[in-house]
C-alpha cells in the first residue's frame, strides 16, 4: 500500500469531526482574547488632554513633586511612561531619556501581548476549515464510489458535501472577528505609543531646564536623542 493511498485512509478514518472540535476550540479561544483585550484597553483608557494641562502647569512652575501627584492615580500607559521618567529626572536628561525609552518598550509589550495569538489565528483559521471541507469531500466520493451512481447515493453525496462545507463556515466565523479585532487593536495600540511618545518629549521640555537650572550636576547625554520614533 503506497503512502497516498495510506494517507487517504487516515483521513477517511478521522472524518471531519476532528477538525470541526477544533475550530469550536480556537473560536472559544479567539472570543477569549477578544473580551480580555477589549477590557485591557478600556481600563488603560487616559483623557490626554488633561494630563497634557495638568503636567504642564506643574511643570511650567518647576512642581515636580506635584506633577508626581497627578500621575499616582492614573493607570493608562501614558501616565506609566510619565511616572518613569519623573522618577530619575534628579539624575539628568540622560536619565531620563533613558527611562522613557524603556518604559515605552515594556509598554509595547504588555499592550501587543496575545495580539499575535490573535492574528494568527485570523490568518490560518479559514485554511483549517478548508482541511475540514476536503476530508469531508473526500468522504462524499468515497461514498458514491462504493454505493454507485444511485438516486440515494447521490442524495448521501450531496449531504456529505454539505456537512463538509460546514468546517469552511466555521473557519471563516472564527478568522472574520478575529481579523477585524486584531487590526482595531493594532489601532489602538499605536495610538496609545503615540501619545507616550508625545508625552515624553513633553516631560523633556521641561525638565531639562529643571535639571539644567538646579544645583545637581547630572550626567550629560551623549547624542541628542530619546529613541522614541522621533529625530530628536
Amino acid at each position: 500500500m503506497d503512502i497516498v493511498t495510506q494517507s487517504k485512509l487516515l483521513l477517511l478514518t478521522l472524518g471531519a469531526a476532528p477538525v470541526l472540535w477544533l475550530m469550536i476550540g480556537l473560536s472559544l479561544l479567539s472570543f477569549t482574547i477578544i473580551v480580555e483585550r477589549a477590557l485591557y484597553f478600556r481600563s488603560v483608557r487616559a483623557d490626554l488632554p488633561l494630563l497634557v494641562a495638568e503636567l504642564s502647569t506643574h511643570l511650567s512652575n518647576g512642581d515636580v513633586d506635584a506633577a508626581r501627584t497627578a500621575l499616582r492615580d492614573a493607570v493608562s500607559v501614558e501616565a506609566e511612561v510619565a511616572r518613569a521618567g519623573l522618577r530619575e529626572w534628579q539624575r539628568g536628561p540622560r536619565a531620563v531619556r533613558e527611562a522613557l525609552s524603556s518604559a515605552l518598550a515594556v509598554q509595547r509589550n504588555v499592550l501587543e501581548r496575545r495580539l499575535g495569538v490573535l492574528g494568527t489565528l485570523g490568518n490560518n483559521a479559514p485554511f483549517v476549515g478548508l482541511l475540514g471541507t476536503v476530508i469531508g469531500i473526500m468522504l462524499a466520493f468515497d461514498e458514491l464510489s462504493r454505493a454507485g451512481q444511485t438516486a440515494q447515493a447521490t442524495q448521501g453525496v450531496m449531504s456529505s458535501i454539505a456537512e463538509a462545507l460546514v468546517a469552511t463556515a466555521i473557519g471563516l466565523c472564527v478568522a472574520i472577528p478575529a481579523v477585524v479585532a486584531f487590526n482595531a487593536f493594532q489601532r489602538r495600540v499605536r495610538s496609545i505609543l503615540r501619545n507616550s511618545e508625545a508625552l515624553a518629549h513633553l516631560l523633556l521640555i521641561h525638565l531639562d531646564p529643571l535639571v539644567a537650572g538646579s544645583s545637581l550636576r547630572p550626567v550629560q547625554a551623549r547624542g541628542n536623542g530619546l529613541s522614541l520614533n522621533a529625530g530628536e
